[in-house]
């Protein structure tokens, strides 16, 4: 037996009706969520994933963090696309040295880069066989367990590792592959320029740094307005070269040991 149509006062049917309306409920839904997630990603929380190893060992490549957007303010690169909005920073909060900061690369302003605050505005910064000064005095390291990672041949070795003391009191771990003697471990004295930073990996040997100018296709000084948040939170790993994607291979991937693990 067929069902009767139903119709309102004007005609309508009520069945067709109510269908439509969910599906509008639904698409709502959706903007919301949309917008709700643009917001967070623009104001207060960015994921972003570590492609190389130049900051080796404190992020791995394979790992995912969250950027906090508000740490140091907003700029331009605060948005999608970096648009141009206005210039300098609002609502501006300066780095400590010693923060892990994302910053867009100052020679394309587009290029995603992460690295430690090591200079700030005004310092002298210089590398003296493999030893970092800042202002003239040397910076204290003491050595520790060597950590296992890969050499530039790609063999899996142990590296020489140091806790690294930097003025103000962070303490961090940095990795010298090549010991003391590597391409960018005797340097120039850098004079870090007012508005901006001077930005190094914690992989000494194996980062394209501020130590490297840009027209050698380095980083060279960071101006404030280049950078885009403070590195926070580890929230997933998956091992060097897997896909996050392949969640059926986690079991075998996921670094459990790294996950929600704070980025000092």
């Amino acid at each position: 037996m067929t069902e009767p149509v139903r119709l309102d006062r004007k005609g309508t049917n009520m069945k067709q009706k109510a269908k439509e309306g969910g599906k509008g409920d639904t698409l709502k839904v959706i903007v919301q969520a949309l917008l709700i997630a643009l917001v967070v990603r623009t104001f207060l929380f960015q994921p972003f994933n570590i492609p190389s190893g130049s900051m080796i060992p404190t992020l791995e490549i394979g790992d995912y963090l969250f950027v906090s957007k508000y740490a140091y303010g907003y700029s331009d690169h605060s948005f999608p696309f970096s648009p141009h909005l206005f210039s300098g920073r609002i609502f501006a909060s300066p780095p400590k040295r010693g923060g892990v900061a994302v910053f867009k690369l100052p020679r394309d302003g587009q290029t995603d880069y992460i690295k430690r605050v090591i200079g700030l505005p005004g310092d002298k910064i210089q590398m003296r066989e493999g030893r970092l000064y800042i202002n003239g005095e040397i910076v204290p390291r003491d050595p520790i367990a060597k950590v296992h990672t890969e050499d530039f041949y790609g063999r899996e070795t142990g590296v020489p590792t140091y806790r690294e003391t930097l003025p103000g009191g962070v303490s961090h771990t940095i990795i010298e592959i090549q010991g003391d003697t590597g391409y960018n471990d005797n340097t120039q004295v850098f004079d870090v320029p007012a508005g901006n930073y001077f930005m190094m990996g914690d992989n000494r040997d194996n980062s394209t740094d501020s130590r490297v100018p840009p027209d050698q296709g380095g980083v060279g000084f960071v101006p404030f307005e280049n950078l885009v948040g403070r590195a926070e939170l580890i929230f997933f790993s998956v091992g060097k070269g897997e896909p996050a994607w392949t969640f059926w291979e986690w079991p075998w991937t996921v670094r459990v040991d790294r996950m929600l693990k704070s980025v000092k």
